[in-house]
């Protein structure tokens, strides 16, 4: 099982964000997390396509794209254009998620579904031959720094199971609430990748606080 923490940049310091940019650029974490909102799916805004032109500048690091947004195939070959690497849509924002997926790997990218807490994971069983990853939601979508879901790793057990069935490399991401506190039990549970914001951000040192989250050697 790999292991890839992608810090979340809706918690870096936007005043500083080509530093706070370049900063994970030299961690040990293998991805990049931008949330793409709009204010409309979810209750807040935040990055454009300006944005994530400017990071994808500042890091060689793969760049990971959720958009939560409405009507997000308006958008997601544009995105991939500016930079984006895998492009992660919502189950709850399309009525043919297949199509969508299907379109979004057309583009030469990742294509990503993600769902909400209240979302079961079986409605992705047949859907896990077109999904690179599947992105499940650990909080309610919208805002950083909230309180981490429980009933989540009974998810990601359950997909896990799906996976092995289909037989498929679909990977499992995991954002919201995540630490150095639970990122073992998540990596346990079947988790590829786990999404850090606050928990990177708001440490003293987040280069050393990434090789916690990724349970590595602080210090190598």
């Amino acid at each position: 099982m790999v292991r890839i923490i992608s810090p979340s940049m809706l918690s870096a310091d936007f005043g500083h964000l080509d530093r706070e940019t370049r900063m994970i650029d030299e961690s040990a974490a293998q991805w990049v997390h931008i949330d793409v909102m709009d204010g409309v799916f979810v209750p807040n805004i935040s990055f454009g396509f300006p944005v994530l032109k400017a990071i994808r500048k500042a890091t060689e690091k793969f760049l990971d794209v959720h958009l939560m947004i409405i009507e997000p195939m308006k958008y997601a070959k544009r995105f991939a254009e500016a930079g984006a690497q895998l492009v992660t849509i919502h189950y709850e924002a399309v009525q043919d998620v297949r199509r969508a997926l299907e379109e979004i790997r057309s583009y030469g990218v990742m294509a990503g579904v993600s769902i909400k807490p209240a979302t079961p994971v079986s409605v992705l069983k047949e859907l896990l031959d077109v999904a690179d990853l599947v992105l499940i939601m650990s909080v309610e979508p919208g805002f950083g720094g909230q309180s981490f879901i429980e009933g989540s790793v009974e998810k990601a057990r359950e997909l896990r199971k799906m996976i092995e069935t289909a037989g498929t490399n679909t990977l499992i991401e995991m954002d919201g609430g995540i630490s150095a506190a639970n990122s073992e039990m998540l990596f346990e549970a079947g988790c590829d990748a786990l999404v850090a914001g606050s928990a990177v951000f708001g440490a003293p040192d987040p280069k050393a606080e990434i090789l916690k989250i990724l349970k590595t050697d602080t210090s190598i």
